[in-house]
């Protein structure tokens, strides 16, 4: 089965990133007439994000396109049950989604642990990449700051293979600082 293209879009927090692709996840949709699934990944543990998955739903309710919103903080791959048509996918975020699955188990971290998250993680866009038209990854840059906790140099380490890998297989990827996107990756169109 051929594979659908990967779009990635990193950036610092409040770079821009989500907003740009919202526009790029819109103008693929127009471009192959593919309706549109957000997979939000994001859970509003706190009033920041709330206010942010508030920010983002009206962004959405705000374009001249439907959105379809799937919440799956984790087991990605289960969004394909909710698929019509092979739309295209906007994924927001990668990083959300390795924190959900990374240390919503209540064990001790561990490098097992974390590639066995690493491994579940792209097993899960691969299997939304086979039902889709096109796929837009978003994630944040996060590992620029050395920690001298364990669980954090872990989670970076495993954000930092997965941009690897994610990267190496996406037709496109950006860098978006200070709401300017500049592409890192693939041919302008």
């Amino acid at each position: 089965m051929e594979k659908a293209p990967i779009y990635f879009v990193t950036g610092g927090v409040r770079s821009g990133k989500s907003t740009f692709a919202e526009k790029l996840t819109t103008q693929c949709s127009q471009d192959l007439n593919r309706g549109i699934v957000y997979i939000a990944c994001g859970r509003a543990r706190d009033e920041e994000m709330v206010l942010r998955i508030n920010k983002h739903q009206e962004q959405r309710e705000q374009s001249n396109v439907s959105w379809q919103t799937r919440e799956f903080p984790t087991d990605i791959e289960e969004s394909v049950k909710t698929f019509d048509h092979q739309p295209v996918v906007l994924l927001d975020c990668l990083t959300t989604l390795l924190d959900n699955e990374l240390f919503s188990a209540n064990t001790e971290w561990s490098q097992i642990q974390a590639s066995q998250v690493y491994d579940k993680i792209l097993a899960g866009l691969e299997t939304i990449q086979q039902n889709v038209s096109t796929l837009v990854i978003v994630s944040n840059e996060v590992l620029h700051e050395y920690s001298h906790f364990s669980s954090v140099q872990l989670y970076q380490r495993t954000l930092g293979l997965l941009h690897q890998e994610i990267v190496q297989r996406a037709e496109k990827a950006y860098l978006v600082e200070s709401g300017m996107p500049v592409m890192m990756k693939g041919l302008q169109s």
